[in-house]
């Protein structure tokens, strides 16, 4: 994504390059825009209007951010792409879900963004994260993205959220054991308390490093949440230091930027990275 926003600045490439990062990966084309974007599928049988679009700006609903969950950081032994390949050949779900689910669930879901609907957003993108991975579950040979940790962090929300009476946070895993968190800003703290109570902090890493966040009182936010009576079995009940490589807390962001600001550049005057 960043390669070819950078690559079409460099040439005075103009209009929609969506297209063009689609070539090397189909979530890239998305990631060329911010905010709430979707793919369109298109109908051109040389895919050329399989594009990105942007449903919504960052700004439309900032109360929204992130917990990414990192369970493992290792290169994946399917990639997405060839992955997908598998399924379109040898599941028969895939064609199902193409023609019948994903049509209608996008509409849903755009209606939800627009309209700031938690509650659907949250039933939408862990059915359509459940969906996925019962797909790649049912490709032949097997493909088994998520893990044990995974597994847990599932079941973790699914009772939380029971437990609160409404759905606080929401998961979704792509192609990766990773499990990336959408809730709204007010529970934040509360959901990482819960999650630090099962996956906290290796003795030998500090805070900041296990929790990586802009916001330096985030984790003392969290150690300071007394759980409701409704939630206070669900914490602790049994921990992993080893369960999580780190968390970071994040938020929904603009598309590619240009930096002019030296000092926020990846690399020296030299052209080497900065350490």
């Amino acid at each position: 994504m960043n390669i070819v926003f950078a690559l079409a600045q460099i040439y005075g490439v103009e209009g929609d390059i969506s297209s063009i990062a689609r070539v090397g990966s189909g979530s890239a084309c998305r990631s060329m825009f911010g905010g709430f974007v979707k793919w369109e599928m298109g109908a051109n049988a040389d895919g050329s209007d399989s594009l990105a679009v942007q449903v919504a700006p960052e700004t439309h609903w900032p109360e929204i951010e992130i917990l990414i969950l990192v369970v493992n950081d290792h290169r994946k032994d399917t990639s997405s792409t060839e992955g997908m390949q598998q399924s379109v050949v040898t599941c028969d779900l895939m064609t199902y879900r193409c023609k019948e689910i994903v049509p209608r669930r996008m509409k849903e879901m755009e209606h939800a963004i627009l309209s700031k609907d938690f509650e659907k957003f949250a039933d939408l993108t862990m059915r359509d994260s459940d969906d996925f991975h019962a797909i790649c579950a049912a490709t032949q040979p097997p493909i088994y993205y998520m893990n044990d940790i995974s597994r847990r962090i599932v079941g973790l929300i699914h009772k939380f959220n029971k437990a609160s009476g409404q759905a606080k946070v929401a998961y979704t895993f792509d192609a990766g054991p990773n499990a990336c968190l959408y809730l709204p800003k007010q529970n934040v703290a509360e959901v990482l308390s819960l999650v630090l109570s099962h996956f906290p902090a290796p003795s030998t890493t500090s805070s900041n490093e296990y929790v990586r966040s802009k916001d330096e009182t985030i984790v003392a936010q969290a150690k300071a949440i007394t759980p409701s009576s409704s939630t206070a079995s669900l914490y602790g009940s049994s921990s992993d230091a080893s369960g999580l490589k780190y968390i970071l807390h994040t938020k929904v962001g603009p598309g590619p930027q240009i930096i002019t600001d030296p000092s926020m550049h990846l690399i020296d005057e030299k052209g080497h990275p900065k350490l």
